[in-house]
């Protein structure tokens, strides 16, 4: 039996309702993957779509071998549309580019030197000059990516851009889930994979329906954010934070109620009026922050043995070994 050959390019290509644009960007693309000679393959998978984009994928399957398609029952998300991509994807280097026209497929040659030439990770695509709405999509976009590059470290202008290269190992060695598919730089740079570079794009006005992402995809793009940003500095160590966070509670606590105490037995030692401690505000907070104190630090430690029954708890990535 022939030896299977290795194919240089996966593009994937998440998509929900864009029916429209199916046809016109799988011809653009299969058009740029000629011209170059690139052995590749395009999977498609379809995010619960309701209209006849599966239809139209399977249809431009029969005609062209080097297309695959994935199908879910229901829309679960891009997060879980790229993940079940990423598994399936067989080139030496993963691009991720949107269906709806706005990524331009004439990018991949170079994003593709930039991996197998110039030695990096991730390339990701930088929008410079966005063809959105400035008040809805730019100006928040902005903000949003300011907050991304002060947590994550990651100085990328465009975190969120659709169009994006990997090198085959990294899309193998994390997992995008919920709605982390905006943080992908991050997850792997989390896994060690941190030569991350970006390349500007350009970027075209939708030709096509209307986007499906409206303005909450920032507010919970800054809460998934936090979520990341806490799970990667204290996910297998969690005592670090919820315990040094209840210790310093409680001792704060403690030491304003006995501090209140004392003042309270000089004061009657010396035949001073004095008020009584239970008259006083500060001593029901320093009360409650005992308690909160407490509770705080076995937190840490429920949640450290729960962390240190994991099934992951020593799952590493080794670079190399001999």
């Amino acid at each position: 039996m022939a030896e299977k050959t290795e194919k240089d390019l996966s593009i994937v290509i998440s998509l929900y309702n864009e029916e429209e644009s199916l046809q016109e960007l799988t011809d653009w693309i299969v058009s740029v993957m000629n011209r170059e000679g690139y052995a590749y393959e395009i999977i498609m998978v379809d995010d619960g779509s309701r209209d006849s984009s599966w239809k139209i994928v399977r249809e431009l399957a029969s005609g062209n071998p080097c297309i695959r398609g994935i199908s879910f029952r229901r829309n679960y998300g891009k997060s879980a549309a790229l993940y079940e991509g990423f598994h399936a994807a067989e080139g030496k280097v993963v691009v991720t580019m949107d269906a709806d026209l706005q990524d331009s497929p004439e990018e991949i040659p170079e994003m593709y030197r930039m991996i197998t030439r110039d030695g990096f990770d991730i390339v990701s695509g930088w929008k410079q000059h966005r063809q959105d709405n400035k008040l809805t999509k730019n100006l928040p976009s902005k903000l949003y990516n300011a907050t991304a590059r002060c947590i994550t470290g990651i100085k990328l202008h465009d975190m969120n851009c659709g169009l994006k290269a990997y090198r085959k190992e990294v899309v193998k060695s994390i997992e995008v889930y919920g709605e982390m598919h905006r943080y992908i730089p991050y997850l792997a740079k989390n896994a060690g994979y941190d030569k991350i570079t970006e390349k500007p794009v350009k970027h075209q006005k939708r030709k096509y329906g209307k986007s499906k992402f409206g303005i909450e995809r920032f507010v919970n793009g800054f809460l998934d954010l936090l979520s990341l940003w806490f799970l990667s500095r204290f996910g297998k160590k969690p005592m670090h934070f919820f315990g040094f966070s209840g210790i310093l509670m409680f001792l704060t606590g403690g030491f304003i109620a006995l501090w209140l105490i004392i003042d309270k037995l000089v004061q009657q030692s010396q035949g001073l009026n004095f008020r009584p401690v239970t008259d006083q505000p500060l001593f029901y907070l320093a009360l409650v922050a005992i308690l909160l104190g407490a509770q705080l630090f076995m937190t840490g430690f429920i949640c450290e043995l729960i962390s240190r029954s994991s099934s992951d708890r020593n799952h590493y990535n080794i670079k190399d070994q001999f």
